[in-house]
């Protein structure tokens, strides 16, 4: 059976192993410039940033389990603080939750992947459409100057923050729509075919992101709703393509088939 993350209530996300139950996902410093208040959200933010870095770049495997034990002990931190932590991941989709059992990384199955990657070029392309040709000359510097960060993080070789700069540009520009729905459920997306990504395809870089975001903008600007609509969707095709190929090889080998010829009746 596969495990999927999928959208939960911060009350539901907390249970993440037969102790206390916290309302806890949203008391968690959400990063960016904003600086923790106490020590105690100084060591939440660093406990998410190693957990998030570790799902990044592919360093934890599909249905691997996150024990609060281990995890407070590998961190130098409580249990109090993992508990937290977890249930943040759990809230925006980049860990499941199970009630009495803890926390997973997801294992989605083929078709969780395939509707993710479905939904996601349906929302992408309705807000490529509406903005397309409208966006306000401030609107386009700020994704010029977000390209531009994408470009540098690509040449230095930073693998984990390029991959998050790739997912902020989607969310910056379907931000540009200004609805507070689809930036929620945007982020759900967006976290969970980043974690696909890291899951099965770790290894291979995004060469084209900066250079594809960079067409992109460039199209959003002169008004080429089509051409913008088809380069984004093929952008998604490819990715869902490279990680459909690496889940189906790591799913479960058919032990039927692979042993059928052993209990075949032998030739006569």
């Amino acid at each position: 059976m596969s495990r999927t993350a999928a959208p939960a209530s911060p009350r539901d996300a907390s249970r993440t192993e037969p102790t206390h139950a916290h309302d806890a996902a949203q008391d968690l410093p959400t990063g960016g410039d904003d600086t923790p208040g106490s020590a105690g959200q100084q060591i939440e933010a660093r406990v998410y940033q190693a957990i998030s870095q570790a799902l990044l770049s592919g360093k934890l495997r599909p249905g691997m389990p996150l024990r609060e034990r281990n995890l407070a002990q590998a961190l130098d931190c409580t249990r109090g603080a993992v508990r937290k932590v977890l249930a943040r991941l759990g809230f925006e989709g980049k860990l499941v939750l199970e009630p009495n059992r803890g926390a997973f990384v997801p294992q989605p199955s083929l078709d969780d992947i395939r509707q993710t990657y479905r939904a996601r070029r349906v929302l992408e392309s309705g807000v490529i459409a509406s903005l397309c040709g409208h966006l306000s000359a401030s609107q386009l510097a700020m994704l010029d100057a977000h390209v531009a960060m994408e470009a540098r993080s690509h040449a230095e070789g930073t693998h984990e923050r390029s991959i998050r700069l790739a997912g902020e540009f989607h969310l910056k520009l379907i931000g540009m729509a200004d609805s507070a729905e689809l930036d929620t459920f945007a982020r759900q997306l967006v976290a969970k075919t980043e974690l696909y990504k890291a899951l099965y395809d770790p290894a291979e870089f995004m060469h084209c992101a900066p250079t594809e975001h960079a067409q992109l903008v460039s199209q959003l600007r002169d008004g080429k709703a089509l051409a913008a609509m088809a380069l984004a969707t093929a952008h998604l095709d490819e990715l869902e393509a490279r990680v459909l190929a690496r889940a189906a090889a790591a799913e479960t080998p058919d032990f039927r088939a692979i042993f059928a010829e052993a209990f075949a009746p032998a030739p006569r």
